[in-house]
């Protein structure tokens, strides 16, 4: 999302492709992916190579200043319909002074893309609406956990590549919500996969990211949701003694959310179907319902809140409060215990 009502990612880039430009582009926040995407493209598609050579200036906060920046923008393309500069890391950059004067009257000819990693600039600054007056402004924000699948869907679905849901959970709990990460490994999975059979299921991923089909965190989530003690018992042992292969900082947050879903449909007065559970949770499919459906006739509301109690309790004690020597490992053979009993 973007300060400006309605701009997003997706609008962005469908202006960039329609080679309709902005004298100015402010992309920031904490999620590099889209501001990479939307400087990279602007990089490689603006100007022809011959221009770039004249007209196409790369440089980093650590080592411009604003002043020298917002000479750089005044100045005219040689040969060429626009100059681009592009400033990366200007997070670095803390005096905005000479940005806003040059913001008050930009050169049009002049593309100049300020990426600002690692947060948002101050919004009591003037740069902010006088770029966004002219230009675009766009917050590039992590997103959430629960968004991943559609984003891997997405990301897959141009290169004719379709996941399972289970798959999606095997990689997301490996690489985590990290989404450059997670598009390179997504992309080295897609070059194993065969031109006659475009699918990715948990056995490719088994073989090609390293991560066990049969004991991860959807596994144990899945174990779960059934009550099912000896498959649960089983995937917390192989963590115990493989703790690459799945850690408590990693099914923590998985749990959580679970639950916390499990308390909303307790509460729900509709939920006499996996459809109902659906629009309770606003999931695109009453598939993603039935665990939440079968896990509120395996856990009452009570426990449920106790549940989600202990996973805070397990959160704090697994960072060292109250905890002086209880390793991670026993920390999450007694959660388990707990929720399963």
């Amino acid at each position: 999302m973007s300060t400006k009502q309605g701009t997003t990612f997706q609008s962005v880039m469908q202006d960039l492709k329609a080679r309709k430009f902005s004298p100015i582009y402010i992309l920031m926040g904490d999620e590099a992916y889209y501001i990479d995407r939307i400087s990279d493209y602007i990089a490689n598609n603006v100007l022809t190579p011959e221009e770039r050579d004249f007209n196409q200036t790369i440089c980093f906060g650590a080592d411009v200043t604003a002043v020298q920046v917002a000479d750089m923008a005044r100045r005219y393309p040689m040969m060429a319909e626009y100059q681009v500069i592009i400033v990366k890391e200007a997070q670095n950059i803390r005096t905005l002074d000479a940005l806003e004067k040059y913001l008050k009257n930009p050169i049009r000819s002049t593309i100049l893309v300020w990426c600002h990693k690692n947060g948002k600039i101050d919004a009591r600054k003037k740069v902010l609406p006088l770029a966004q007056a002219v230009g675009v402004v766009f917050e590039s924000k992590k997103i959430r956990e629960y968004q991943l699948e559609d984003f891997i869907q997405n990301y897959l679905k141009p290169k004719g590549v379709s996941i399972d849901s289970k798959s999606c959970q095997m990689i997301t709990d490996h690489v985590g919500a990290d989404l450059s990460r997670l598009t390179s490994e997504l992309d080295k999975v897609v070059l194993s996969l065969s031109e006659n059979n475009l699918r990715i299921t948990p056995e490719v991923v088994e073989k090609e990211i390293g991560v066990s089909k049969d004991f991860n965190a959807f596994e144990l989530r899945d174990a779960i949701v059934r009550k099912d003690i000896f498959k649960a018992n089983q995937i917390i042992n192989y963590f115990d003694k493989n703790p690459k292969a799945g850690s408590l900082y990693s099914f923590l947050p998985l749990l959580f959310s679970f639950f916390q879903n499990l308390m909303i449909v307790h509460y729900s007065p509709q939920k006499q179907s996996e459809n109902d559970v659906a629009k309770v949770l606003d999931l695109r499919s009453s598939w993603g319902a039935k665990d939440y459906f079968i896990g509120s006739r395996r856990y009452s509301a009570r426990k449920t809140m106790e549940i989600i109690s202990k996973i805070r309790d397990t959160d704090a004690k697994s960072k060292g409060l109250d905890n002086p020597n209880t390793s991670a490992g026993e920390l999450m053979k007694e959660l388990i215990f707990f929720i399963l009993h």
